[in-house]
């Protein structure tokens, strides 16, 4: 029983890791359209479509997994949290799929001008965040997780950097006002990104400790004790 119960843990994993990296291919391939030009932005946004609503099936292939291995294998301590943990942290990733197809959609509006570097290296740490998170979650690393919270305040200055540059580009040209209103977007977008990756990896900490920490505070989730 325990070695089945191993086995299906394993698969738990490796099933997340597939999640995580659509969730990476999503992401990169929405700031991507950034790049092109009308027609190939078009296409690029249907492929983040469908990556999209291959996350949301896998959202729900996890969660199927998780329920059997609740009421199958009734787990206790650790191994509770850690399916608990799983359970909470697709909401995130799936989360994270919609955002991305978000992007995509207002991405082939703005104009590419060479000033939208800025959003390609908030999207490359972001990105980072969300599978640095994951994989913390598969190797049980508290340190990582607690580097990819502490990196979200790095992701929430490239918003911050994002907002004022658009701000003194509207004074410069008001003409432009929608296309700047679409970069913004897409920056909070991100920046939403970066705040799923953090909630990815307060989960892994509360997989291995039994507790989250939450705007610096350690707390133990409702109805779940360690």
């Amino acid at each position: 029983m325990r070695e089945r119960f191993k086995q299906q843990l394993e698969e738990m994993y490796r099933q997340m890791v597939v999640l995580g990296g659509l969730c990476q291919q999503a992401i990169a391939m929405a700031v991507k359209t950034l790049d092109e030009q009308e027609e190939a932005a078009q296409r690029l946004e249907a492929q983040v479509h469908i990556l999209d609503g291959e996350i949301d099936d896998m959202e729900r292939e996890i969660e199927g997994l998780c329920t059997k291995l609740l009421l199958k294998q009734q787990p206790v301590a650790t191994d509770l949290r850690r399916i608990t943990a799983a359970l909470k942290m697709v909401t995130d990733l799936e989360r994270i799929g919609d955002q991305a197809s978000d992007i995509a959609e207002l991405a082939r509006f703005i104009r590419h001008n060479g000033k939208n570097e800025a959003l390609k290296k908030m999207a490359a740490d972001v990105i980072r965040m969300v599978s640095d998170s994951v994989d913390a979650f598969v190797r049980l690393d508290l340190d990582q997780a607690r580097a990819v919270i502490a990196y979200d305040d790095v992701v929430d200055r490239w918003f911050d950097q994002i907002k004022k540059e658009l701000i003194a580009r509207m004074a410069q040209d008001s003409s432009a006002g929608e296309e700047f209103l679409d970069v913004f977007l897409v920056a909070k977008y991100l920046e939403r990104i970066g705040d799923h990756a953090t909630n990815l990896a307060e989960w892994v900490e509360y997989a291995q400790t039994g507790a989250r920490s939450k705007n610096g505070l350690w707390v133990a989730p409702a109805g779940m004790g360690g």
